[in-house]
């Protein structure tokens, strides 16, 4: 026994030591046991993740590495088949707001007891007619549109006495001795009127702002046709009296492209004397008079543009009709016009139609684009460029390529529609040998040669 009572003690570092050992075997174990857990658990649960991210990556750049290289070579082979045409136009929308959407009321020209002497209005409005040249469609596949000018025949050419020129069909044109000398360029107009209207029942009036001779080009036309053929100097005042326009200011308007007087004149011109319009810068293909019991503007182009869908460049009225007395009190209650613009022109002819049908009067007719602008159409179907020769690129797309030649494809075409548009392309020149002197040209020459 020991001296503390009998009993032996136990040593006081036992305890503490399994203590410690058990502690330390728990703070070694756990750090061991929980860390791998740790991971593993890290491991399954961020693998999945970024497995498929990486898998989209790759695709994504194999698709980068093999389509956009693929889309550039479209690309270019595209710019190098076609010719891309893209036409963007802004509208200001006060502008559509006033000028488009509000409809314009009758003024009344078309009371029976303020329609002129000179104008039938039963005739005018529901008489009846030879041909149809609505189509009601716009006509943009192949040559449909050249097709239904097919279906216009010629009018049998009885023998008829001699017509006095103030009897026969006044045939206008226009052009302002400021803006250019009258030059051969402008000759190919008259050589076509002489080679394909039917002169003892025609007349063609050079209109000018001015003096337009001594000129050799034009006596040579004088003396050749003198029952055929005038020049004349337009008297805006003049011409605008007894209409809604007389004594208006509007009348000085102009501008420097010779578009707003040049609108202005065309319908003061065909109030005063009737007949036909025809635009400078047009060919004419065909005899126009199977066209002219009709009264009617040209469709713009083949697209039916919602605010441009008409054009004057080809256009005929009546002498005194209803319908330009109308267009005159639209264009004396409306803003003037803006330079450059046309305002007294397409936009004009849209209010007027408008007015028509709100009011319950027939409106005029709209003769197809290609009838004389075959050129505002798609790729694919309107005329060759003009002024490019027939071996460029874009002359051998659509349905004229190979078919260019006398008596083909082009050349049929040409023979249904009445006249072409040109569009104001006087520094350009027609290509030798090109279609157009081929086909136009050289006929004109041959056909006024068999006339002497």
């Amino acid at each position: 026994m020991s001296r503390s009572g009998g009993y032996e003690r136990l040593p006081m570092y036992e305890s503490p030591a399994s203590s410690r050992q058990r502690h330390s075997v728990s703070r070694f174990k756990l750090p061991s046991i929980s860390l791998p857990q740790i991971g593993s658990r890290s491991s399954r649960n961020h693998s999945p993740r970024r497995q498929p991210s990486f898998l989209k990556s790759r695709a994504l750049i194999n698709l980068l590495k093999y389509a956009l290289p693929a889309a550039i070579i479209l690309l270019l082979l595209g710019f190098y088949l076609y010719e891309p045409h893209v036409e963007l136009a802004f509208y200001s929308r006060t502008w559509t707001q006033k000028q488009i959407f509000p409809v314009p009321e009758l003024s009344g020209c078309f009371d029976e007891s303020r329609v002129h002497s000179t104008y039938n209005r039963t005739d005018g409005l529901y008489g009846p007619r030879r041909t149809e040249v609505q189509a009601g469609m716009s006509l943009r596949f192949d040559d449909d549109c050249y097709n239904l000018a097919g279906t216009i025949q010629p009018l049998d050419r009885p023998l008829t006495p001699h017509i006095p020129v103030e009897q026969r069909t006044q045939y206008h044109t226009y052009w302002r001795n400021d803006l250019a000398v009258f030059g051969p360029r402008q000759e190919w107009m008259l050589k076509s009127f002489f080679a394909t209207q039917h002169l003892p029942t025609s007349r063609l009036i050079l209109w000018s702002n001015g003096e337009l001779g001594p000129n050799d080009i034009l006596s040579k036309y004088l003396n050749r046709y003198p029952d055929s053929f005038a020049l004349k100097i337009v008297d805006i005042p003049e011409l605008a009296r007894g209409t809604f326009l007389e004594g208006s200011q509007l009348l000085v308007s102009k501008d420097k492209k010779a578009w707003i007087d040049g609108d202005l004149i065309r319908l003061l011109l065909l109030w005063n004397f009737g007949g036909v319009w025809v635009d400078m810068d047009s060919l004419l293909t065909r005899d126009l008079d199977p066209l002219l019991e009709h009264e009617f503007v040209t469709q713009w182009d083949c697209y039916d543009k919602i605010y441009q869908p008409l054009n004057g460049a080809l256009m005929r009225f009546k002498q005194h009709s209803p319908y330009l007395c109308e267009a005159f009190h639209i264009m004396g209650t409306s803003d003037a016009p803006r330079p450059g613009s046309t305002d007294w022109g397409s936009l004009l002819y849209l209010k007027l139609y408008r007015a028509l049908l709100a009011g319950g009067i027939p409106p005029f007719k709209v003769l197809p684009f290609c009838f004389s602008d075959a050129r505002s159409c798609r790729l694919d179907n309107r005329l060759p460029d003009p002024f490019t020769p027939d071996s460029a690129s874009a002359n051998r797309m659509g349905m004229w390529n190979g078919a260019m030649e006398e008596n083909g494809k082009l050349h049929q075409a040409v023979k249904k529609i009445f006249g072409i548009h040109l569009h104001n392309q006087w520094e350009k020149a027609y290509p030798q040998d090109g279609w157009v002197e081929r086909l136009l040209l050289k006929d004109y020459d041959r056909r006024l040669l068999e006339d002497l």
